[in-house]
């Protein structure tokens, strides 16, 4: 089955649902289907909610990862145009419906999108249940999904006010994104320690982590005003 990750960039939508409308139009099959299922998603991420709606509805689901699919992005359009408890239960059918067909990768998507839309208590149980498939699958896209996870577990601590708990799970998140290569997302991990460690004071580890990201960022040419601003509460 194809794999549409690869079209995809989140942080331009419109160009996303091109790439997949111009792959679309030339797959056959299911691989088709699952490419329209990606259109429906790149809609709602441009808030065109009964576009991808409609879109889901043409798509017949003679396949389990299909069906996972359009489970899985109906969820995504009512959450995403504030209808979170009407999208629960087709998170929870897309994660029943993965875990039966041994879709690893889709199962934890599933089950962490349900932890989006739950009660902070239930979350954790949820990110955690998910991490424990992300570990334990054979598939390497399952596998790496255990940094977002602990990262989403990190930030559940931090809003409880366990900052203890947050920053071992930000600790592991960022031993997983050194594992996977991204260096922008690896800023983002080292960032979160940081602010960790802010929070438990202890600011001179975390000046130092901060300092170091600047310096990172300005050898590139880039900023970022989240570096500056803890810096800047580290400097005061």
């Amino acid at each position: 089955m194809i794999d549409p990750t690869p079209l995809w960039d989140f942080d331009d939508p419109a160009g996303s649902e091109q790439r997949l409308r111009d792959a679309a139009a030339i797959a056959e099959g299911n691989d088709r289907l699952v490419l329209l299922t990606q259109v429906a998603r790149a809609l709602g991420l441009q808030e065109r909610y009964d576009e991808g709606h409609a879109l889901l509805d043409d798509l017949a689901a003679h396949d389990d990862e299909v069906a996972t699919r359009v489970s899985l992005e109906r969820g995504r359009l009512l959450r995403s145009s504030g209808r979170p408890d009407d999208a629960r239960p087709h998170f929870e059918a897309a994660s029943a419906a993965a875990a039966a067909a041994g879709l690893d990768a889709l199962r934890v998507d599933a089950l962490h999108m349900v932890a989006l839309v739950a009660d902070p208590d239930e979350a954790v149980r949820l990110d955690d249940e998910a991490l424990a498939v992300a570990r334990g699958s054979a598939d390497p896209r399952a596998r790496d999904w255990d940094a977002s996870l602990l990262n989403n577990i990190g930030m559940a601590h931090a809003n409880a006010g366990d900052f203890g708990a947050a920053l071992a799970a930000f600790e592991e998140a960022l031993e997983a994104r050194l594992r996977i290569g991204d260096p922008a997302r690896t800023r983002v991990a080292r960032w979160m320690v940081a602010w960790a460690l802010r929070n438990l004071g202890r600011p001179a580890e975390a000046l130092e982590i901060q300092r170091a990201l600047k310096a990172e960022l300005a050898a590139t040419g880039a900023e970022d005003p989240y570096v500056d601003e803890e810096i800047a509460l580290l400097e005061g």
